[in-house]
């Protein structure tokens, strides 16, 4: 569980993380549309190159990276899985008696699998770039055109922000809670399925009791330093857009019109 990476900013000095968060939101919008084009291999390849050379440039770390994809690995393992017990096209390519896994499974669970991996990578590369702060005021500028038809902009912005921040917290506060359920001689790893829900339950109630109280907290300290929704507020800092990051949403649209491309007419 420690292992999960979405949400923790990394402060370093790279120039992925001066870039505006409007432009970077943006991107990552463009890039996540651009994955869904059935572009082919050559098309995920070049998406992933891409991604690969901004965790570079924004000077993350691969492992940094590896380690917000590892909790997926059960899910996919699940996913192909099923894909083995409804696809029964293609070429069989291994047979165990009256089961048989097709070549359809294989390509359709290894497609699902780099999409969900390059969109690990695009959405954490994002959070780990941009500051809570800055991703709710891009946020809540990029929604606030929808604000002329009642759309609560900046609220919208502040939960997501919120909840992105919270992540990490509510990690570490499952982690503490383990920790300390084992040295009450809690076993969450084994024993029967009961005793195992049942330790599991000792987790859960705890969690939602602190996680509850942080929001209180929270709510608390918002409200005594006069925070009300709703209200007109002012800016201490205002975005601006800049040459590079209008290059970086020219190449989120390059690279948008190239899988189009790929899909359709190559």
């Amino acid at each position: 569980m420690g292992n999960i990476t979405l949400g923790r900013y990394i402060p370093l000095d790279s120039p992925v993380h001066k870039l505006d968060p409007r432009a970077k939101i943006m991107a990552m919008l463009l890039v996540l549309v651009a994955i869904f084009f059935p572009a082919g291999w050559l098309g995920y390849g070049i998406i992933f190159l891409a991604v690969s050379f901004m965790i570079i440039l924004s000077k993350l770390s691969f492992n940094f990276i590896w380690k917000s994809m590892k909790p997926m690995m059960f899910m996919m393992f699940f996913l192909f899985i099923i894909n083995c017990l409804v696809l029964k096209t293609g070429t069989p390519l291994l047979t165990i008696g009256k089961f048989a896994i097709y070549s359809d499974a294989v390509k359709q669970t290894l497609y699902i699998v780099v999409r969900l991996l390059l969109m690990i990578m695009i959405t954490t590369c994002l959070t780990a770039t941009t500051k809570p702060l800055d991703l709710t005021l891009g946020i809540e500028d990029l929604l606030s055109p929808f604000g002329k038809i009642g759309v609560p902009s900046h609220e919208i912005a502040m939960l997501i922000s919120i909840a992105l921040r919270f992540i990490p917290d509510l990690i570490d506060e499952t982690q503490r809670i383990i920790k300390a359920q084992e040295s009450r001689g809690v076993d969450l790893k084994e024993g029967k399925i009961m005793e195992r829900i049942m330790a599991v339950l000792s987790l859960i109630v705890p969690l939602f009791v602190s996680a509850f109280q942080r929001a209180e907290d929270l709510a608390n300290a918002m409200e005594a330093r006069g925070y009300a929704p709703g209200e007109p507020r002012t800016r201490y800092k205002v975005l601006k857009m800049r040459r590079s990051d209008w290059l970086l949403l020219l190449g989120a649209a390059l690279l948008l019109a190239g899988m189009i491309f790929l899909a359709f007419f190559a």
